[in-house]
């Protein structure tokens, strides 16, 4: 799972953990794992549906994951003694938010209570698509373009709520109105994609922007080759 810290506003608040050991129980079949509570929400508690939050294991690498309902919740069992990582899944990406400690547990006790964690986050509101390039001054796809666009499929397929805009955006090489037609037929060519994937055309706006909105130094090969991209903006 590729990591990267997201440059936008995160708020942490530490979970609230809560447990309880029973004690002389016998029975093989306690329970050695521990349940789990979830809440998300926004910094004005809106309730955070469809958004993936990932366990990883310290001790051997392995993934848990839980998908919020439309609550902004969601419960799962992790097995106890060992730490775990969180990480909220973004597009492609994730944000590492805390650590989780399930202490071990030993003869009869068990977890009578869910350790309970309570997320509060803004979500990226644009993201740009890497890897969606297009042959040299066309608004046709490279092969490369295509597991990027499909990941895309598959994330607006879990949030189902959202619209999208598809911004095209170029370099400065060439004319103002050359690149205007350019950038807004690049941006058609992914919505049209999307489209043919199944995603309603009413959930997405391609719109091209030219090379008015640069996002670095149009003088250096490196700098032009970052402002031509494909940028998706999340809707309110």
């Amino acid at each position: 799972m590729k990591q990267k810290f997201f440059y936008f506003l995160l708020t942490l608040l530490m979970p609230a953990l809560a447990f309880a050991q029973g004690g002389a129980v016998q029975n093989a079949s306690i329970p050695k794992d521990a349940p789990v509570n979830v809440r998300m929400t926004d910094f004005k508690n809106n309730e955070l549906p469809n958004e993936i939050v990932i366990f990883r294991s310290f001790a051997n690498g392995r993934e848990y994951q839980g998908l919020t309902d439309s609550t902004g919740r969601f419960s799962i069992r992790l097995p106890s003694g060992d730490k775990y990582e969180l990480f909220i899944l973004g597009f492609k990406d994730s944000t590492s938010y805390n650590v989780l400690d399930i202490p071990a547990l030993t003869g009869n006790s068990y977890y009578k209570n869910p350790f309970k964690i309570d997320i509060q986050f803004l979500p990226a509101k644009s993201f740009v698509l890497e890897d969606c390039n297009f042959e040299t001054g066309k608004a046709d796809l490279l092969p490369e373009a295509f597991p990027v666009l499909d990941e895309l499929v598959a994330y607006l397929n879990r949030k189902d709520d959202e619209r999208i805009e598809i911004q095209g955006h170029t370099d400065n090489v060439g004319t103002a109105k050359s690149n205007q037609v350019l950038s807004e037929n690049r941006a058609n060519t992914v919505r049209n994609y999307l489209i043919s994937k199944g995603i309603d055309p009413n959930r997405l706006t391609a719109k091209g922007y030219g090379f008015s909105v640069p996002v670095a130094d149009n003088k250096t090969a490196e700098g032009r080759a970052q402002n031509r991209r494909t940028e998706v903006k999340i809707l309110e």
